[in-house]
């Protein structure tokens, strides 16, 4: 097998695993192993496309304190966002936008994981989470990044385990079927890249069901330090894949 295609296979294990056991974060933690050997195009591609199979997967798995009135906010913002980074992700610096988000999820996470007993945000409500739904809509469109942000807006709005996990993996199941639909309707999706969806489905098939089993014993507090812990991580992953590239360039320059 090639070096690509192991390098695909890895980088879907790892990060199918870890979407089973968060609900999220697949785009993230595969981009961190894809970023290294893939165009751009095609990591952004093959991420929507592996977290969209992990989340129809999960949907059958994990089936617990689903909300539709909550997560309606969610969904409808995410659904105005996903035009705006599908129109963004082709004049877009990848190298700097994993830069800046990475940077933001590198520094304000820990500060979460060690404010635990902060009261849960209570301006916003619903509106708010349009909000968050809308951002995480647009990073959907440009990655399949759909998680991070409503994630962390769920987080300091202090949902329950379940009840986030509910709103997090059905709003990735929304906004990455509208966006994978979204590149097959625009032509990013091309022949070429088949044999590579062909890898990261099974790849990923047996890790993610894992992870997910993983999490149906896990306590309120522990998943909360699995979530923030494993965006920090994709953080300073991001920056690690972002900041070598930025810096070749300036000494280029």
């Amino acid at each position: 097998m090639e070096p690509v295609y192991l390098l695909v296979a890895l980088g879907a294990i790892v990060a199918g695993f870890v979407q089973g056991l968060s609900g999220f974060a697949f785009g993230m933690v595969a981009m961190s192993f894809w970023a290294w050997g893939l165009d751009p195009r095609l990591a952004a591609t093959l991420s929507v496309f592996g977290a969209l199979v992990g989340q129809l997967l999960a949907v059958f798995t994990v089936r617990r304190g689903f909300n539709l009135r909550l997560l309606l906010p969610f969904v409808l913002g995410g659904l105005a966002g996903i035009p705006l980074g599908v129109l963004v992700l082709p004049q877009l610096d990848m190298a700097w936008f994993k830069a800046l988000l990475g940077g933001f999820l590198a520094l304000w996470c820990p500060v979460m994981l060690m404010a635990s007993s902060l009261p849960p945000v209570t301006v916003g409500g619903r509106f708010g989470d349009a909000l968050a739904g809308m951002a995480g809509g647009v990073l959907s469109g440009i990655g399949g990044f759909a998680g991070p942000v409503p994630t962390l807006w769920s987080t300091l709005r202090g949902f329950g385990k379940d009840e986030q996990r509910a709103v997090i993996q059905n709003f990735n199941l929304a906004m990455l079927a509208v966006t994978m639909a979204t590149y097959v309707g625009t032509g990013m999706v091309t022949r070429q890249m088949l044999p590579y969806f062909a890898i990261v489905a099974p790849a990923m098939l047996v890790p993610t069901l894992l992870g997910a089993k993983l999490y149906i014993g896990i306590s309120e507090a522990r998943f909360r330090q699995i979530v923030l812990g494993l965006l920090t991580a994709s953080g300073v992953a991001m920056l690690a894949s972002s900041l070598p590239l930025l810096l070749s360039r300036g000494v280029a320059g």
